[in-house]
């Protein structure tokens, strides 16, 4: 069988709808490489089983990559000051902290924190960027799209400059869309991956969504977690 590319949007703590879509769904192979893209942890009931479930695809030798989404950023910041302690919990982090069995950020253990922090920016493939919220075009010279990484984090913007980016596509999540406008993307420069997964009670939304990047084929998970 010819390798598959696969990009998952935001995960955000549905570990079983995560492991059903990988393993029942698309059923990765070992030859294919699968990126996810970001936000794996808050507001679902299992961050801690999301992040376990990449370390065994890993210690299985599947090729896994995820880039960092604001959700990292934000618990990775929380232990600093109250206020993005603050944010963190206002925004999911008491559901990661519930499923560590932790009080705060320092409790969770060395080994999903080094996870973490490790998590690129970004990801270039021949044909598309990874990365989980966009990219910031209206930098000028000598400064270019990679060099904000906050906008690769947070930003709302459907500006795409392909000749900035080698010719490439962007393959996002962060802003949930719902199943009309993430397929309607597959058309634009900027293809958005987030179904909304723990927002089932919006409609044509609630669903984990994998893209193959070759075949450009959809597949989607409705939410078993909540």
């Amino acid at each position: 069988m010819t390798p598959r590319t696969f990009a998952i949007g935001d995960v955000h703590g549905c570990a079983r709808t995560l492991r059903h879509l990988v393993t029942q769904v698309i059923r990765l192979a070992p030859g294919d490489s699968l990126y996810l893209l970001g936000d794996l942890i808050d507001r679902g009931p299992d961050s801690k089983g999301v992040l376990d479930f990449i370390f065994r695809l890993d210690a299985a030798g599947f090729n896994v990559t995820s880039v960092r989404g604001n959700h990292e950023e934000m618990c990775l910041r929380a232990p600093y000051n109250q206020s993005a302690m603050d944010m963190w919990s206002a925004n999911g982090g008491q559901a990661t902290l519930a499923s560590f069995q932790a009080d705060g950020p320092g409790d969770i253990p060395h080994r999903y924190l080094h996870l973490l922090h490790s998590l690129p920016y970004y990801v270039l493939l021949d044909d598309f960027v990874i990365v989980h919220a966009g990219l910031n075009f209206e930098l000028t010279a000598p400064f270019d799209p990679f060099d904000d990484t906050g906008a690769m984090l947070w930003t709302r913007s459907d500006v795409v400059d392909r000749q900035r980016i080698g010719g490439r596509r962007l393959v996002c999540g962060h802003t949930m869309v719902t199943r009309q406008q993430l397929e309607a993307s597959l058309h634009s420069d900027k293809i958005m991956l987030d179904n909304g997964c723990v927002t089932a009670r919006w409609p044509d939304m609630g669903c984990l969504a994998a893209l193959e990047l070759n075949s450009m084929q959809l597949s989607f998970q409705k939410n078993i977690d909540l």
